[in-house]
């Protein structure tokens, strides 16, 4: 069994899961589709640069991460259709986005998240250094945010799946009762939120671009991270918040209810009832971790080649 994982190069966070598959799975994976039994659509908006010719003599899974019906228009409907008569199998990341596939097709849909580095992600124990060295001190309240909020096509609207809107009056409100409240921004594309701390002059550090030690760091000088979306496929923040013991509150999105707890998970006007939980979040994250999440997806593929 050879699988070939299409390319996506687009700085996402799905080209660093197509450089970690190759990386972990050397013996069953090809760079040559002409080699492949199997070809893994990781990047379904992209399926098109991939020859006809190879996805009706090849078995065909493709990755869906999530579907957005309020602006899924009759072009979307048709691009779907043409595509799912090559698909074998569909692969979501979250039971939420399945619910989602199954009012489109008939075919088979596995639901498995994505793996976790913990080699990348880990709790650190010396925080209080860490938050120094960022140029925090022990009693600011640091509330972060690490995916984008803004549109591409203005760099000026809200990206509103990701409800940044909620983010800041959340923010808005938790500053109002503590002052020591500073939000922690990283990312690109934060261009809404920016402005608008701006305006209501609440503090906050931008990190633009970090790479992956740095990123950790940042989660781990954290009291809180916040997911406010409003649809997700992951978000992949909710995994590298639980490995690295950084505590989350989300709404109830993608795989959200499938790593934290119950109470962890607020509806958009009840956020101050939420509770953390930090080793559940932890407990569950470890069913993901390098090579035991990989491992899940190798009997996915197993599966389809042998069908």
């Amino acid at each position: 069994m050879k699988i070939f994982v299409s390319k996506i190069n687009e700085s996402w966070v799905v080209d660093r899961f197509r450089e970690d598959w190759y990386k972990h799975n050397t013996e069953i994976t090809t760079t040559k589709i002409k080699s492949a039994d199997i070809v893994w659509i990781i990047s379904p908006w992209l399926w098109k640069k991939i020859p006809i010719k190879h996805l009706k003599n090849k078995k065909v899974v493709c990755s869906i991460y999530h579907i957005d019906f309020d602006k899924f228009s009759t072009d979307d409907e048709r691009e779907f259709a043409e595509r799912d008569k090559y698909v074998d199998v569909y692969h979501v990341i979250s039971e939420k986005s399945k619910e989602q596939l199954l009012k489109l097709t008939q075919k088979k849909i596995i639901s498995i998240p994505f793996w976790v580095d913990s080699k990348l992600w880990f709790e650190k124990s010396n925080k209080s250094e860490i938050k120094k060295s960022y140029g925090f001190n022990d009693k600011d309240f640091l509330v972060g945010s690490y995916q984008r909020d803004t549109e591409g096509h203005d760099l000026k609207s809200p990206k509103l799946i990701k409800g940044p809107d909620i983010f800041f009056d959340i923010i808005s409100k938790m500053y109002s009762e503590n002052e020591n409240i500073k939000v922690v921004l990283a990312g690109k594309r934060r261009n809404y939120l920016i402005a608008k701390f701006n305006k209501a002059k609440i503090p906050y550090s931008y990190f633009e671009m970090v790479d992956s030690e740095a990123l950790n760091d940042l989660y781990n000088i954290l009291d809180l991270y916040i997911v406010t979306s409003r649809l997700e496929g992951g978000p992949q923040a909710i995994l590298e918040c639980a490995i690295s013991k950084t505590p989350i509150l989300s709404t109830d999105v993608g795989v959200a209810s499938e790593i934290l707890n119950k109470n962890s998970i607020f509806k958009i006007n009840q956020f101050e009832k939420a509770k953390v939980d930090i080793e559940y979040a932890y407990k569950n994250s470890l069913n993901y971790i390098i090579p035991i999440g990989m491992k899940k997806y190798n009997n996915m593929f197993k599966e389809v080649y042998e069908s």
